[in-house]
């Protein structure tokens, strides 16, 4: 009989100083461990104060008797403040990451108390749960480089001021209609207001009119922005040589797809995100539906409308041109097949169908160069 003997063999574990954000408007407050079951050490500092936080760091490393070169891990919920924290824990050797809001795991009771010195406790006991390996606890949220996220503003400026201005418009039809009169919104718009009759052959009120002249040079004024925001759009040449440029160019390969759609789509996702698998892609986008199931109870909730709505938003317009400018590709005819022939709530179940095939069929395309089935490219 042979006898084997096994020398003991163990890992040491590194030792790391764990550190949450409970960020405020006027104050932060900060939270360190150094691993479970360990009383936190809670801080407060004015928001934005880096020099203190660095500080802090450093004092609570001689608290816990850690040695000055003991990494630093560290979270905070993504919100307001958006990545600059980020970058700037970064800049100091700090790994961070920032935490989707919505997927932290809480208290499933109807009335859970909530302060910050329990959201400090329970980030940090998530984040030594993730560092452990636990990457079901929460989900992290990819951070853009600087420069891709500059690139983003142009194409989200051009939205809010078409939004802001699709407003004021509803604005002045509304107190119209409600002085019983219906003038065309167009540029002689405060000549035809001052020549309207009401229904007694009187004119508009003075405080209906003034009112309708200051909403209408707000809406001038956003219509001349909205036309240098659209003309700096159609100006944006594609550097092909780099991979935001070279997708712009890619999707405008497509008919139905044009250069403000190839730029929202690349800037947004396809420029700087790398996307395993069209699940998580539909996820990104929202475009996945949400299912309720317990038991033999199981419901269709539509859409989980989570992730980047600019993209979702964008993917349900260029569904519409798709089917108009792409009649004969297999989507389209799917669609026609299938919810054409339904009635206006079936039509809309259908494009919202078709923009999530459309997104996955157009990421494909980039990333292998799989032409749509069907589908036609320009000349």
């Amino acid at each position: 009989m042979t006898t084997m003997t096994r020398i003991e063999e163990s890992t040491a574990t590194t030792v790391s100083l764990l550190l949450a954000f409970e960020l405020g408007e006027r104050t932060w407050k900060l939270g360190f461990t150094i691993g479970m079951g360990q009383r936190p050490r809670t801080r407060q500092v004015p928001a934005g104060a880096l020099d203190r936080v660095w500080a802090e760091i450093a004092e609570a490393k001689r608290r816990f008797q850690l040695a000055a070169d003991t990494p630093v891990i560290s979270c905070y919920e993504a919100g307001r403040d958006g990545f600059w924290i980020h970058r700037a824990l970064v800049a100091q050797s700090v790994t961070n990451y920032v935490v989707d809001s919505s997927s932290i795991e809480v208290n499933r009771r109807a009335r859970r108390t909530k302060s910050d010195r329990l959201d400090l406790g329970g980030l940090l006991t998530l984040l030594a749960r993730y560092v452990a390996g636990d990457r079901r606890c929460w989900r992290v949220v990819r951070v853009p480089l600087d420069q891709d996220e500059d690139a983003r503003h142009l194409h989200r400026t051009w939205e809010a001021v078409q939004h802001d201005r699709t407003r004021l418009i509803n604005r002045l039809q509304g107190l119209l209609v409600t002085a019983g009169v219906r003038v065309k919104v167009s540029g002689d718009f405060l000549t035809r207001i001052a020549a309207v009759r009401r229904w007694d052959n009187t004119p508009l009120p003075a405080g209906v009119q003034e009112r309708l002249t200051r909403t209408w040079v707000q809406l001038d004024f956003l219509t001349t922005q909205l036309a240098e925001l659209e003309a700096a759009r159609l100006a944006l040449a594609p550097d092909p040589q780099t991979p935001t440029g070279h997708a712009v160019a890619q999707l405008q390969t497509l008919r139905a797809i044009g250069p403000i759609g190839a730029w929202v789509l690349t800037t947004e996702i396809f420029g700087w995100r790398q996307i395993r698998n069209g699940r998580q892609l539909g996820a990104l986008v929202g475009l996945v539906p949400a299912l309720y199931q317990s038991g033999e109870t199981a419901r269709d909730l539509g859409i989980t409308r989570a992730g980047n709505k600019h993209v979702r938003r964008l993917m349900v317009q260029l569904a519409w041109s798709w089917l108009r400018y792409q009649p004969t590709s297999a989507l389209a005819q799917w669609y026609q097949q299938r919810f054409a022939g339904g009635g206006p709530r079936a039509r809309r179940i259908g494009i919202v169908a078709v923009a999530r095939k459309l997104l996955l069929a157009l990421w494909r395309y980039l990333e292998t160069g799989a032409v749509p089935a069907g589908a036609v490219l320009k000349g």
